[in-house]
């Protein structure tokens, strides 16, 4: 007597597959996720701790024309749901990067995005310029949202004609690397200087650059940080960013077609995807990368579960969904 053997449905028994690509103005990415600009060094920080082809893109920390010490110690803390730092843009310098850590970058197989900063637009264009000649960058960020440095940095993030004017100098030399701006929320309307990038030129937009923020030590009545004040990331932030990248999506990106970046406190799957609901097309992790730095796998796992009980092929399909009506 043959025994009754049920018949299974194979998508019962077996994930479906989703794709997790996304473009970066013509710049393709395995998945949504990169890091954070000056969470990672050059690339090689991380490597014992993360399989860094889990990530669809790297973004190195910030380069200058010459090397920068940064500011004094202290210069990092912890606060509650998040953290307050006050590098000031320390790193190698534009010679020792092309030297040292390009090679470094090659290894990882990943596009490649170069956080650039200055004290000037020379500086930024000199380094923009250099990166041209890198086959393994496929774009620059160009940093003008800084808080923590006291020449250029912020003082160009928070003007829309300033905005417009470095981002229009660099766009002069982008030819092969995307120009990503990264924006300052330490503004009164992010969608002015948003449309102040993407007139000048950008081909998209990374956002948001830390809070300025300060903590005290209520004994010696002094701040905590050598600087006085820093900028604050972390999930602290992160409700202020969504809404943010959700403004600048609807006023100003989704029209002029220019993808967003988002970044600001992603810890777990849930707050990616309120980012991509809100707009945002890639996302960048990093203050979660110091507390652990293999978050980017599940975040990933995450997403890509989401997308399967939702009953989506693509998470291109969920960008910018977000229901306000």
């Amino acid at each position: 007597m043959k025994k009754n053997v049920e018949k299974t449905d194979p998508t019962e028994t077996a994930e479906k597959t989703v794709d997790l690509s996304v473009e970066i103005a013509g710049v393709k990415l395995s998945n949504p996720l990169m890091t954070a600009s000056g969470t990672c060094g050059y690339a090689d920080e991380y490597a014992d701790f993360l399989d860094m082809r889990e990530l669809g893109a790297f973004v190195t920390k910030s380069i200058t024309v010459k090397p920068r010490k940064g500011n004094e110690y202290q210069r990092v803390i912890e606060t509650r749901a998040g953290m307050l730092n006050a590098i000031g843009l320390a790193n190698v310098g534009l010679e020792a990067f092309l030297r040292e850590k390009v090679p470094l970058l090659e290894r990882l197989k990943l596009p490649v995005f170069v956080n650039v900063a200055g004290t000037t637009v020379d500086d930024y264009v000199a380094v923009a310029q250099a990166l041209e000649a890198v086959p393994v960058v496929r774009g620059v960020e160009l940093n003008i949202s800084c808080p923590n440095v006291k020449e250029g940095g912020i003082q160009f993030g928070t003007d829309p004609r300033q905005v417009e004017l470095v981002t229009g100098a660099l766009r002069a030399v982008c030819r092969k690397n995307i120009l990503i701006v990264k924006l300052s929320p330490n503004v009164t309307d992010i969608t002015a200087t948003a449309r102040a990038a993407v007139e000048a030129g950008a081909d998209a937009l990374s956002m948001i650059n830390t809070f300025t923020a300060m903590a005290i030590d209520v004994e010696t009545r002094r701040p905590v940080l050598a600087n006085r004040t820093g900028g604050l990331s972390g999930p602290a932030i992160r409700p202020i960013a969504v809404r943010m990248v959700h403004e600048v999506y609807t006023k100003v990106a989704r029209h002029a077609r220019v993808p967003i970046i988002g970044m600001g406190g992603i810890q777990y799957a849930h707050d990616a995807l309120e980012f991509l609901l809100a707009g945002a097309t890639g996302l960048a992790v990093g203050t979660s990368l110091f507390v652990n730095p293999a978050c980017v796998v599940d975040i990933k796992n995450g997403i890509a579960q989401y997308l399967r009980r939702h009953g989506c092929a693509s998470v291109r399909e969920i960008v910018g969904t977000l229901k306000t009506d």
